[in-house]
């Protein structure tokens, strides 16, 4: 059996891209005891570079969806 190719990347190319393209991380935290739900936390966070959210365009909460992509957007 043989591998499949692999490519190396260097953490600062990782994180070069990361701060040059901009990414949304999402997720839901939800704490119930005995199946009744008694807190729920939703949590957002934009991980990018200041000139990158400077050139995005301007958007409101009600226009990102869940996934963290800017309705009306393809992906």
């Amino acid at each position: 059996m043989t591998r499949p190719a692999t490519r190396e990347v260097a953490l600062v190319d990782l994180l070069d891209r990361v701060l040059s393209t901009g990414v949304v991380i999402a997720g839901d935290v939800t704490l119930a005891i005995a199946g009744v739900d008694l807190v729920r936390i939703s949590l957002r966070a934009l991980v990018a570079s200041a000139g990158t959210v400077e050139q995005a365009p301007a958007t409101t909460g009600a226009d990102v969806d869940r996934a963290g992509r800017c309705a009306g957007r393809r992906p």
